[in-house]
């Protein structure tokens, strides 16, 4: 970013990004030109706004993976089917040797800007990496939390949604001791603002680690679960280095709940010290617990995840953990750590699916996301599949080399296009 953008502020850098364009650092994705019914000299013919042509559609919701047109009108999807002449529609955009797919959508990531030094600006991380979807995971407590919404979630381009920090602070002060001091561990006031924010919280956050909860996380544990039940929402577990034991945390969560930082290389993790899953993992499993990747800035490590995977044990989500801290890597994007699974031998389709249509089912978000069925509102994802030799960092710093990198180079977000700079 240039020096004259680091100065404006969230709204008028916003704005920059979604106006007539701006110049990208090497490998850094931003917004630039996104309008529709521009086309010149149009056809009385026209039944799209928009054509994505000559593109591989694929849709895990329908295990679709064929070369397909898609046409969008009135920030639906109207069609997916193959030879739509271009004079159909009023802008036609080629996605020749690109992926076409439904809008990416990150379970896990914080964006309160301005407040934290955590938050990043949603616009220029997620949709200007082609995530059209994202949810904040606990950036903000009841105390906060109709800031989040006011000023970052109703003001973004992005889709966002947020979990409430059962923690009053949530990561406003940073991501230490913050629920150590139980005075700021209100369930009944969690479960009021959760409630007066909706639809804008689809869930409960609370974070276990000996770092942030000391020796408080069952009694942490406990408040979440109660205010969890009291909205009827799903709880977001953070874990990794926990002072209780994996199996007691496991043991009080219900079918939805979610798991983050499933592959953390902390201690108290999902396996044993042979790297084989733990019982206790494969239970909640089949009790429908849900296991999500949240890579971050500390927990992610390729050795355990590779075993986790040999294993069988595939995650239920990919998630990028994006923060200030990690921009610059371990993680930079979701594309990046979407990546990293190709590299440990998942397919295209398969990181997809984690990345579209099955966290998409993970929280209700009050519409129907992760599909390109017609109808549906156009949230789509165009990327590149770009072969070479690309370097990728874990959180633990080992380096792996991947034949493979996936690139957002558009996305459509109700509609409303945006080519992307990468």
């Amino acid at each position: 970013m240039t020096k004259d953008l680091k100065m404006l502020n969230r709204r008028e850098f916003t704005t920059s990004l979604l106006g007539i364009g701006a110049a990208a650092l090497p490998g850094t994705s931003i917004l630039r030109a996104g309008r529709l019914f521009d086309r010149p000299n149009g056809s009385a013919n026209e039944s799209y706004d928009l054509l994505i042509k000559g593109g591989t559609v694929v849709d895990p919701s329908g295990n679709l993976h064929a070369a397909l047109d898609v046409a969008v009108k009135g920030g639906k999807i109207a069609a997916v089917t193959a030879n739509i002449a271009p004079n159909q529609s009023r802008k036609t955009i080629s996605a020749a040797g690109k992926v076409v797919t439904p809008g990416l959508i990150d379970l896990h990531v914080h964006v309160y800007e301005g407040a934290t030094e955590a938050g990043i600006n949603a616009d220029r991380y997620c949709l200007g990496h082609g995530v059209t979807t994202a949810v904040d995971a606990g950036s903000a407590g009841y105390p906060s939390i109709a800031g989040l919404r006011k000023y970052v979630i109703n003001t973004s381009a992005t889709r966002l949604y947020a979990l409430l920090d059962i923690g009053a602070l949530g990561t406003l002060v940073g991501i230490k001791d913050t629920l150590k001091n139980l005075e700021w561990v209100n369930p009944e006031l969690t479960a009021k603002a959760a409630n007066a924010n909706r639809p804008t919280v689809i869930g409960i956050k609370a974070r276990l680690s000996r770092d942030i909860a000391g020796s408080n996380d069952k009694e942490v544990l406990r408040r979440a679960r109660q205010a969890a039940e009291a909205t009827r929402l799903p709880l977001m577990l953070h874990i990794g280095d926990t002072d209780l034991p994996l199996r007691e945390i496991l043991e009080s969560l219900r079918p939805g709940d979610i798991v983050t930082h499933c592959f953390t290389p902390r201690p108290n993790g999902i396996v044993d010290a042979n790297g084989k899953v733990l019982p206790e993992v494969l239970e909640a499993r089949q009790r429908g617990i849900l296991f999500d990747v949240g890579h971050g800035a500390f927990h992610f490590g390729f050795d355990l995840t590779e075993k986790c995977l040999q294993q069988g044990f595939l995650p239920d989500s990919i998630s990028s953990d994006l923060a200030g801290r990690s921009t610059n890597g371990p993680t930079f994007d979701l594309t990046t750590t979407l990546s990293k699974f190709l590299l440990l031998g998942l397919s295209v389709d398969k990181v997809l699916e984690l990345a579209t249509i099955k966290p998409a089912h993970t929280f209700d978000y009050g519409l129907e996301l992760g599909t390109l069925k017609p109808g549906n509102a156009a949230d789509i994802s165009i990327l590149e599949l770009r072969d070479g030799e690309f370097e990728f960092v874990d959180a633990t710093g080992s380096k792996r080399t991947g034949r493979q990198k996936l690139f957002a180079t558009a996305a459509v977000r109700d509609g409303k296009l945006f080519e992307l700079a990468t």
